[in-house]
């Protein structure tokens, strides 16, 4: 799950995004209003952590700019403020949920979780497939041929994005930067041993293998149809 979290307090980011990583979410983050709004216009998120509080453009407004773009992506809107008028003036404003500060993770990661059973019967991917291969984006479970295919968060988090783009030539690049949350290269093997951990787990057993090595341009997930 793609998670975008705009949050002007540099150390609750950090803890979030960590946190969020290690369960399975790639998290993208910014630090002011305008930031978080380019980043909510110009990419596809599953839901949006939104504080109330921000620099430069309030969260609120950050929100209701997104829904007069017809972005209807979930909102968890979090805040210091906890009286019944603010919380009210928060899901007005095109918010769908409203977490007052201080909070636990493990209640932060409920919230988000009820958002996307909210929004399940609209999702288009909700259930990504190639061939005989499933990903169950809600439960994060994976299957092939009905067996049960265990992943760690980062193979789940590099399936899910080959999936995404199934019969798509995937660059090291778009990797590092979806994947991995990395702007540049860090000039490791890290791709290609993960790689081949998921190539283990996905095709070693199966008769046809579904992922596949591009020559000199990256990576592709197709059943050859």
């Amino acid at each position: 799950m793609r998670v975008l979290l705009i949050e002007d307090d540099l150390e609750t980011a950090r803890f979030l995004c960590k946190a969020l990583s290690e369960t399975g979410h790639n998290t993208d983050h910014a630090e002011d209003g305008e930031l978080g709004l380019q980043y909510g216009l110009a990419n596809d998120y599953d839901v949006l952590i939104v504080d109330r509080m921000l620099p430069k453009r309030d969260g609120l407004s950050v929100i209701e700019h997104l829904r007069k773009e017809e972005i209807n992506t979930p909102v968890l809107i979090l805040s210091a403020l906890d009286k019944v008028d603010e919380r009210v003036k928060g899901l007005r404003s095109g918010g769908d949920d409203y977490l007052t500060k201080p909070f636990a993770f493990s209640e932060l990661l409920a919230r988000i979780e009820v958002l996307m059973r909210r929004r399940a019967p609209d999702m288009e991917d909700a259930e990504l497939k190639v061939g005989d291969l499933t990903l169950e984006r809600m439960s994060q479970k994976v299957s092939r041929s009905g067996k049960n295919i265990q992943l760690v968060p980062r193979e789940y988090r590099l399936l899910e994005y080959l999936m995404r783009h199934k019969g798509q030539v995937v660059t090291r690049t778009m990797l590092l930067e979806n994947v991995w949350d990395y702007h540049f290269d860090p000039g490791t093997n890290v791709i290609d041993v993960h790689m081949s951990r998921l190539r283990a787990k996905i095709d070693k057993e199966f008769e046809q293998s579904l992922l596949q090595t591009i020559r000199g341009a990256g990576y592709m997930i197709s059943d050859g149809a």
